[in-house]
Order: C-alpha cells, then structure tokens, then sequence
C-alpha cells in the first residue's frame, strides 16, 4: 500500500458511503433551500442567515469532496479469519498489560476509522505497531512513548 492509500474495514467502507449519501441526498438540498429563503430576505450585504447558509454551504461541499477523495483511495482490508493467527489490520486482539494486569481488547483499523471510545485503534498507533505481526503468547514491549510498558497477546480475532 502506498502513503496515500486510505486503509478502510469493510464497515468503514460502508459508513463513508452511508455518509457521502446522507450529504447528496438529504444534507446539500436542505442547506440549498436555506440559502433560497435567506435570499427571499432582501439586502444580501446585512443579512446574517444567508451569510451563515453559504457558510454551511461551503462546508458540506468540502465535506463531499473530502470523503469522495477518501473513498477513491480507499483501501478494504478483510477482517483476519485466517489460520494464520498474527496480529494485523483488521484484527480483534484481546491483551494483558504486564504492569496492571488488567486484560483489554482493540479493533485495529486504519487511522481514518480509528476511535478510542469504541475500542478501534489507529493501525499508526504505538500499540499496534507493537502488536503487527505478533502471535497469541508473544510479549511485545509498547515503544513511542514517554513510559514504554509491555503486554502480552491473549487472543486475536
């Protein structure tokens, strides 16, 4: 894969579109009615709802073009369902932190799917960096930190 490759899960693959049509479809002609109404105001130099419409205009125009561009890049990784049980993109790991002993479980995605709060780590991130290529068993130490730290690789899905 090449630096500008956008590394996508089939679901990311899903959402994207889901979002790219939700703008074309529902979004853009919402703002374009905004801006109709706020022209049918009057003086267009004072009038704040227009300024504000073409504001939102240009964002949601930005925002297609920008998941368009992610989208024509996109690369689908398939989810590891191999024999081969190693640590890669796509795949579910279930860990243990050496120092607290507390067992976690991350999604590695690509960075563009990436959210903590759901789990789903960046395939940039330290931590994955650590894990890539690793098996169930293996020790890897987490580097790129202040305070390195060591896990051990319970399970991958």
């Amino acid at each position: 894969m090449t630096d500008k490759d956008i590394i996508l899960t089939a679901e990311g693959l899903k959402e994207l579109k889901e979002e790219l049509t939700h703008l074309i479809n529902n979004v853009r002609p919402q703002v374009i009615e905004e801006l109709v109404e706020a022209r049918a105001q009057g003086d267009l130099s004072e009038n704040a709802d227009y300024d504000a419409a073409r504001n939102r205009q240009a964002e949601v125009e930005a925002r297609i073009k920008e998941v368009e561009a992610m989208l024509s890049k996109a690369k689908i990784i398939k989810d590891s369902n191999s024999k081969n049980k190693e640590v890669k993109i796509g795949s579910q790991v279930s860990f243990t932190s050496q120092k607290t002993k507390k067992e976690m479980t991350v999604k590695i995605v690509g960075a563009i799917e990436a959210d903590p709060f759901e789990n789903k780590i960046s395939n940039e991130s330290p931590l994955a960096k650590a894990m890539m290529g690793k098996v169930v068993g293996d020790s890897v130490e987490v580097r790129e930190l202040k305070e390195p730290y060591k896990i051990t690789i319970k399970d991958i899905k």
